[in-house]
C-alpha cells in the first residue's frame, strides 16, 4: 500500500467513525457503545501486537499513567461525541472533533508551555472558534449552544488535554502497539464502571450491531496501525493531512448516506475552522499533536 492510498484509507476510516457512531446508537447507549468500541478496539490491537513480539507494560507507573491517558483520550471523549451525535448530525461532529488543536494550543498557552503564540496563531484560535458559532448560529435558538454541541466540543477538549498529558507522561517508545492496546483495555475497564448510569439496556439490532464492529475494529483498532506507518513513513506533515480531511468526509458522508442537510453555513463553518487550524499550525506543524476519532497519539 502506498503512502498516499494509506492517508486516503485512513482519511476514510477515521472520517466515516462519526457516521459509524450515528448508527450505533440506534440500538445502543452512549456508554455501551463507548464500551463495545473500546474493547473491540483494544482485542484488535491486542491481536497485531502479539503478532509483531510487542508486549504489555509490565511497571505500575506506565499502568498507572496509561488509566488518565485512557479516561482522557478515549473513555470520556468516545462517550461525549455519542451523547452529542445523539441530536447533532455527524458531519458536525466530524467537525467539532478538528476543533482539537485549537484547545491544545490554549491549554499550552494557559499552562505556559507554549509561547509562540504570534499574531496569526492568535488570530487561527479566534478564527477557529468563530467557525464554531457559525457552524452552530446560537443566535438563532433561544440558548447559547445546545447540550449535543457542548459535548461535542468537550469531547475534543478531552483529547487536548490527554495529548498535552501523553507529551509528557507516555513518550513514544518501542512498542506503540502494546502500549495503545493497554490504554483501550484501560478505558475499557474505565466504561465497564458507567454501566450502571448507562440508562436503558441496549436494544440491539443490525444497523447498529454492523457499525459499532466496524468502528470498533476498523475504526478505533486498524487506524491506529494505519497513522503509526503514515507517521513512521510518511512523516508528520503527511499525517497531518488527514486531519484535513477527516472532516471533509464525516460532512459528505452524513449528506450522502443519511441525508443530512449539507447547508452553506455549514460547510462555511468547516472551512474557517480548517483554515483556523492551519493557521495554529503555522510555525512548527511537526510539534503539534493531530487530533484523531480514535484518540490515539500516535509517535511524532
Amino acid at each position: 500500500m502506498t503512502g498516499w492510498v494509506r492517508i486516503a484509507v485512513l482519511a476514510l476510516l477515521w472520517g466515516s467513525g462519526f457516521l459509524w457512531i450515528k448508527l450505533a446508537l440506534t440500538g445502543l447507549s452512549p456508554v455501551h457503545l463507548t464500551l463495545v468500541r473500546c474493547a473491540l478496539g483494544a482485542l484488535t490491537l491486542l491481536a497485531m501486537a502479539f503478532a509483531t513480539g510487542q508486549r504489555l507494560p509490565r511497571d505500575r507507573r506506565t499502568w498507572g499513567r496509561l488509566v488518565v491517558a485512557a479516561f482522557f483520550c478515549n473513555a470520556l471523549p468516545f462517550a461525549l461525541f455519542g451523547i452529542g451525535e445523539r441530536t447533532v448530525d455527524s458531519g458536525v461532529a466530524g467537525v467539532m472533533n478538528a476543533t482539537t488543536p485549537l484547545w491544545s494550543l490554549l491549554i499550552g498557552v494557559l499552562l505556559g508551555t507554549d509561547r509562540r503564540l504570534g499574531p496569526v496563531r492568535l488570530l487561527g484560535l479566534v478564527l477557529g472558534f468563530a467557525g464554531v458559532l457559525v457552524i452552530f448560529a446560537p443566535w438563532q435558538q433561544a440558548g447559547l449552544l445546545s447540550g449535543g454541541a457542548l459535548a461535542l466540543l468537550g469531547a475534543g477538549l478531552s483529547y487536548a488535554i490527554a495529548f498535552a498529558y501523553m507529551a509528557r507522561k507516555l513518550p513514544p517508545g518501542g512498542a506503540p502497539l502494546a502500549l495503545s492496546a493497554a490504554q483501550l483495555t484501560t478505558a475499557t475497564a474505565l466504561t465497564a464502571l458507567a454501566l450502571p448510569v448507562s440508562g436503558t439496556a441496549p436494544h440491539l439490532n443490525p444497523t447498529a450491531l454492523v457499525a459499532v464492529v466496524i468502528l470498533g475494529v476498523f475504526g478505533t483498532g486498524i487506524t491506529f496501525y494505519l497513522n503509526y506507518r503514515v507517521l513512521t513513513d510518511e512523516g508528520p506533515t503527511a499525517a497531518a493531512t488527514v486531519g484535513y480531511l477527516l472532516p471533509v468526509v464525516s460532512v459528505a458522508l452524513g449528506a450522502l448516506v443519511l441525508g443530512e442537510p449539507l447547508t452553506p453555513r455549514v460547510v462555511g463553518g468547516m472551512v474557517i475552522v480548517l483554515a483556523a487550524v492551519g493557521l495554529t499550525r503555522w510555525p512548527a506543524q511537526a510539534k503539534l499533536p493531530a487530533s484523531s476519532p480514535g484518540g490515539l497519539a500516535a509517535p511524532k
